[in-house]
């Protein structure tokens, strides 16, 4: 079954947390992606954290600012709720 994602929060780690509608939270390192040339925007910091977002119904960077689903940089929703159920971060 799949859920959607409700909310993302991007970490200046490269890590982001990811909320399901079932109330599921995993913590997603995206530190592996920055080694592939797709994902180089990413590098930039204030990239990862303000372009961070939902699209495609999944954890998104929206690459031209315009929410255009076709020119995102997405990660597999299925991978995500696959990944380790983590505690809330608290701030």
């Amino acid at each position: 079954m799949f859920y959607d994602i409700v909310q993302v929060i991007p970490n200046e780690d490269y890590t982001v947390y990811v909320y399901f509608e079932d109330g599921k939270i995993v913590c997603y390192d995206a530190k592996t992606l920055l080694k592939k040339k797709v994902f180089e925007p990413l590098k930039d910091i204030k990239f990862f954290m303000n372009a961070c977002t939902i699209l495609n119904g999944t954890l998104a960077w929206d690459v031209t600012g315009t929410r255009d689903c076709s020119k995102c940089l997405d990660i597999d929703p299925e991978m995500l709720y696959g990944l380790e159920n983590v505690s809330e971060k608290i701030a």
